[in-house]
């Protein structure tokens, strides 16, 4: 055997790979001129290969077949579904990969919602903090990805190998809906680990890959992409709804032997929406808007009763999520192959989103509400009536994600030594979120008499408010009700940077059963901060000012939520009411927690460093056509945190300035791993892994502000834990894949993940908060929960019918099914057995394609089935009123047409059959308090041209 037997075999591999698309045109593979790599000739790519063909569409290559290879331990970007089945039958480990015809075959808003179309994966449209509940789901698409039953926070998430800074507030999550699908090729989930990977992911590591100049084999290629969008429910509302973008890309290869290579892309896009909004569970969060339906005499649910099912809604809030997003950013790479032995390279990738959200509601609030005899010896609610408000606030966004890397490929003898450098940040800013109200009984407490158990009656589960005439006219009129103030401004900022240095050395062996060893060290450190202020305006209290009066309207939307509310209501000027904050603001006023000025301006604030060394080394053994993996890895990280302590008030009930304070955590995590594989044909491959990984708990949850209160001679100290202990997990996972010479694949994988030391997802609140002291000093801090497990069943199965006669060879079906279940105990009485968070026991693709003569049609639907996504929504202390997601079902369709290898269209709708993008309630089986989003369907038209 030669001695370097793994490095040559590599390099067969790439070329096997880029005539792989080629050769099976005769077969399952269409030709594709999209914006993915072009020609498929072997390149000698340092750690890339790409496979696509230039043939004339729908006519046969006449490059040969190449036998399928063994193992691929290194390409970066696939081309099309053929080449992603080869990239996860080839890897060592257990991964799910989206090729760049995935993306362009797809019909969602951006990455996020493209992972949804993954064995496996959960996509949420809404997160903590102040992208949590309605706020976040009114924007109409996908933000986070929960992988096999994990929250977001628990995946470590990578652009070209680089990890991606967490700009979140409170939450180690990454907002994926930044990045949109024509911003990247490939998307590859490693769903185990091994030792030369981060180790806090429990739940998986996203990869998304850019490709280089080495992944095409034209000299000089490239594209330009112009698209057009339409939203629908916007245009209910009578707007355009319409969008668009601008996307391009060029790469070239130079120099006297083409050693150099450039490669860079841009894009530009756009959407304007005007989504409706139901916000039941908001309003009996925020306002009390809830009753038992059966109660006794002092409204408590009543004997026999399951708390769960004895709800009912005793207001909500009506509103309209109006809009835009802007994205824009792009890629840049460099490679050089200075010689055979060595590849140099630089990479930078850019993301960002600006969002403007304003929102429109009319809140239907119960006041005066007593407990009736029902005259069967119990009681039920009555509200004595209904206060009509209007509250208008934004949402607005500034985001980006960016990274940079700087790296070397050297291969010495039977070494390979890889440097690399690299550095990212990200930010998620609020600059400047205002809010405005007015209220019909700001002075009289005498209007809109109710006296019903109930504000709203239902159809199929849809609430529909109950209305008294004064209560209808009253809706339809809101320039005039009562000012209440000239508005509130807030402004929060949170951004982390992070860089860091890696190098990794492997050995190959020449013969034996000792393949090759591996190891290697990182060490990162990170930045992050975190600030929030709020400053009020006074109250306007002089009995004449309407909001009519304050000029922040201009005209009318003819219905609040249409089909449903038919009531009008007023369009708000943003601008307008932005200049009369200005003119009416004062800096003295600012009130974010308290009177004191300086607590006021450093309360929420909070600042933090986390440096993480690690250190691993792994070994390959073949044998015959078994591959064992041992390998380990121990990763040490130091987090210090600063945060505002706020003091007690003085012995005259003055308040105290506070000041700032520190603290550190330390973890010390070994995490060892064995990975198995076995490949009896060159069609199937089974493997084995049993690993450790760990995810550290949120920032705010390790250092959250200090604050010290006084009651009845009790003094308690509120503020985060540095003590928490890391979540960690014992995982397993066992699968098989398989192709067939008929363009089949399919995999069937099982795993299993038992964690330790949970800690939930609770934005800016603390986790598990726990009393400790003695006397009259009592703690107040996050804790870790108890034990829990999930485990589960994922099955995905490809097949082009290509064996049919004409014209039906170019139809075929996917499909996906995960089955899961979850369970963990949270360390607190009486929620010992929940469900985790964002993990459906149900998720499914199917997706029936057609495929020949340059023209392609996809028609798939999506299922998730309900999740839990918030614990204790109404603070009861109880899991009966956790909020829960109803289940989603989406169908999209795209069609595609190739003209010629120069031009494209595609045409894709998202949501077909225009279902409710979002709907949570409280209590598992109750729909009486709903949150409900309806952002209609989403249509684009894309047209390409390639050179």
């Amino acid at each position: 055997m030669s001695k370097h037997r793994n490095i040559r075999r590599n390099r067969l591999n790439l070329a096997v790979l880029a005539a792989l698309g080629t050769a099976l045109v005769s077969g399952p593979l269409m030709a594709q001129t999209t914006s993915t790599p072009d020609a498929a000739a072997p390149v000698a790519a340092p750690a890339t290969a790409q496979a696509d063909d230039q043939a004339t569409p729908g006519k046969p290559s006449s490059k040969p077949q190449v036998a399928q290879a063994k193992t691929l331990k290194a390409v970066s970007v696939v081309a099309n579904r053929y080449d992603a089945s080869t990239l996860q039958m080839n890897a060592q480990n257990t991964v799910d990969v989206l090729s760049a015809s995935d993306l362009q075959h797809t019909a969602v808003h951006n990455v996020a919602e493209a992972l949804g179309l993954m064995p496996g994966v959960n996509v949420t449209t809404t997160g903590t903090g102040y992208f949590g509940g309605i706020d976040g789901a009114a924007r109409g698409e996908g933000m986070f990805a929960s992988v096999r039953g994990l929250p977001s926070e628990y995946n470590v998430n990578l652009i070209d190998g680089v990890d991606v800074a967490q700009g979140m507030p409170y939450s180690r999550s990454v907002q994926l809906s930044l990045l949109p699908p024509s911003g990247l090729q490939t998307i590859v989930i490693n769903k185990t680990s091994m030792a030369d990977m981060d180790g806090d992911a429990i739940g998986g590591t996203i990869d998304f890959r850019t490709p280089t100049a080495f992944d095409f084999a034209k000299d000089t290629s490239g594209s330009i992409t112009a698209s057009g969008r339409s939203e629908s429910q916007a245009r209910e509302y009578g707007g355009s709804g319409l969008g668009g973008g601008l996307a391009g890309e060029f790469q070239t290869k130079f120099g006297s032997e083409h050693q150099f290579g450039i490669y860079a892309s841009g894009y530009y896009d756009y959407r304007n929406i005007a989504n409706s909004e139901v916000g039941a569970a908001e309003s009996a969060l925020n306002d009390g808007s809830w009753e038992f339906a059966h109660t006794n005499a002092d409204g408590s649910n009543a004997a026999g009763y399951n708390p769960a099912r004895n709800l009912t809604s005793t207001g909500l809030n009506a509103g309209i999520a109006s809009g835009f997003e802007r994205r824009y950013g792009g890629n840049i790479a460099f490679n050089w192959k200075v010689d055979d032995t060595l590849d140099v390279y630089a990479r930078a990738t850019y993301a960002y989103a600006k969002t403007e959200q304003d929102t429109t509601y009319n809140q239907l609030l119960p006041q005066n509400v007593t407990y009736v005899p029902d005259g069967s010896g119990g009681y039920v609610p009555n509200i004595g009536r209904i206060a009509n408000r209007f509250w208008y606030e934004t949402n607005p966004e500034r985001a980006d994600i960016a990274t940079f890397q700087f790296g070397a490929d050297k291969r010495a003898g039977g070494w390979t030594i890889s440097p690399k450098l690299f550095y990212s940040y990200g930010h998620n800013d609020r600059p400047a979120h205002v809010e405005i109200d007015g209220r019909e009984d700001k002075y009289s407490q005498d209007n809109f008499a109710f006296g019903g158990s109930s504000l709203t009656t239902y159809k199929d589960g849809f609430p529909y408010p109950l209305l008294t005439p004064g209560l209808i006219n009253s809706v339809n009129n809101i320039p005039a009700m009562w000012a209440n103030d000239s508005g509130e401004l807030t402004k929060s900022r949170s951004g982390q940077k992070k860089g860091g240095a890696s190098v990794d050395f492997q050995y190959d062996f020449d013969g034996g059963a000792l393949s090759s060893v591996k190891f290697g060290v990182k060490y990162s450190d990170s930045s992050r901060e975190f600030t929030n202020r709020d400053w009020s305006t006074p109250g306007i209290n002089d009995g004449v000012t309407t909001l009519g009066d304050l000029g922040i309207f201009s005209g009318n939307y003819s219905s609040i939520f249409p089909d449903k509310y038919l009531w009008q209501t007023p369009k708000v000027n943003h601008a307008a009411v932005v200049d009369l904050i200005r003119a009416n603001f004062a800096d003295d006023e600012l009130d974010t927690c308290g009177s004191n000025y300086i607590n006021n301006y450093n309360c929420n604030t909070m600042r933090g460093t986390e440096a993480v060394s690690a250190a691993y080394a792994m070994a390959t053994f073949d044998v015959g056509n078994l591959e064992i993996i041992p390998g380990v890895r121990f990763e040490h990280t130091s987090i210090n945190n600063t945060f505002w302590t706020t003091p007690a008030r003085d012995d005259d009930g003055n308040p105290v300035t506070g000041y700032f304070s520190n603290n550190r955590t330390v973890y010390n995590e070994p995490l060892p791993s064995i990975a198995a594989s076995w490949r009896p044909t060159a069609n199937s491959v089974y493997r084995g892994s049993v690993w450790m990984s760990y995810t550290r708990p949120a920032f705010v949850q390790l250092g959250g502000g200090s604050q010290v209160s006084i009651s009845d001679g009790v003094t308690t100290i509120t503020e985060g834990n540095p003590n928490l202990k890391p979540i960690k997990s014992t995982n397993l996972d066992l699968s098989g894949q398989w192709t067939t010479d008929q363009g089949g694949f399919a995999s069937v994988a099982a795993f299993y993940k038992q964690l330790h030391d949970y800690i939930y997802d609770s934005g800016g609140g603390q986790a598990n908060p726990n009393l400790s002291g003695e006397g009259t000093v009592l703690t107040k801090t996050p804790t870790n929960g108890g034990d829990g497990k999930v485990y589960g069943l994922e099955v995905a199965l490809r097949q082009k019918f290509q064996n049919l006669p004409e014209p039906f060879d170019g139809l075929g079906v996917s499909v996906n099914y995960t089955r899961q279940k979850s369970r963990v105990d949270l360390g607190i009485a009486g929620f010992e057995d929940e469900r985790l968070q964002s993990a459906p026991n149900v998720l499914g693709n199917a997706e029936v394609f057609y495929e020949k003569n340059g023209f392609d049609l996809d028609l798939g639907y999506h299922y998730a089935s309900s999740f839990l996504s918030t614990y204790d929504y109404l603070n009861q202390g109880s899991p009966w009123d956790d909020l829960w997601v109803r289940p989603i079902r989406r169908v999209d369709l795209h069609a595609g047409y190739e003209f010629d290898q120069h031009f494209r269209a595609d045409l894709s709708v998202s949501n077909l059959t225009g279902n409710y993008s979002y709907w949570s309630h409280i209590g598992r089986h109750d729909l009486a308090i709903s949150d409900i989003v309806q952002a209609g369907r989403t249509t684009l038209l894309t047209l390409k041209y390639s050179f």
